[in-house]
């Protein structure tokens, strides 16, 4: 794989990189949505109930956007190291190289991490109601399920980039879980 000094974030990468960027650009990503399509087992979730995370899935016309973070050269390997161990953990992503339109004009490749449509974990197509259910509900080595949810919305609509859908599963999500006290 060539060398690739910047990552594109679209989910807990934009709040939670696990590296300090050198840069941190919004960034569009045509040909792909942010969707809750992949069936989480260990970060969000467990085998015995499975949580959903958010995945790159490849949408004719979609556009999704996000953060660029560019790695420092004195952390590159250590960074790709981490965010493999992270975010390949079963294979269900796939690593590839995509063009990134930055805001400020810049055009970029990035390293993403897109769904595997093949994979077993791929729960592409579940309605809104499902996907708050299973995100209520779920828990996994990270936290709870929703706690990713709400952290990914806030996160975007603090950088302006506010997701409408996002913000909805927000409110659906908490509307199922127990009151908090």
């Amino acid at each position: 794989m060539e060398r690739i000094d910047w990552v594109f974030g679209y989910g807990s990468l934009i709040w939670d990189p696990g590296f300090d960027p050198q840069e941190a650009v919004r960034a569009d990503l045509a040909g792909y949505a942010r969707s809750f399509c992949l069936r989480s087992i260990q970060h969000r979730g467990t085998k015995a109930l499975p949580g959903l995370v958010l995945g790159l899935d490849p949408q004719e016309g979609a556009l999704c956007r996000g953060l660029a973070l560019r790695i420092r050269p004195r952390d590159h390997d250590r960074v790709l190291a981490d965010l493999r161990a992270r975010e390949l953990v079963t294979d269900a992503y796939r690593e590839a190289i995509l063009p990134l339109a930055l805001e400020d004009g810049r055009q970029v490749r990035a390293l993403a991490y897109v769904m595997r449509r093949d994979h077993w974990q791929y729960a592409g197509g579940l309605d809104a109601q499902e996907q708050a259910r299973i995100i209520a509900a779920a828990h996994g080595g990270r936290g709870p399920n929703a706690d990713y949810l709400f952290n990914t919305a806030t996160h975007l609509a603090r950088i302006g980039m506010p997701d409408d859908h996002l913000d909805a599963l927000s409110r659906a999500v908490r509307a199922l879980m127990p009151p908090a006290g």
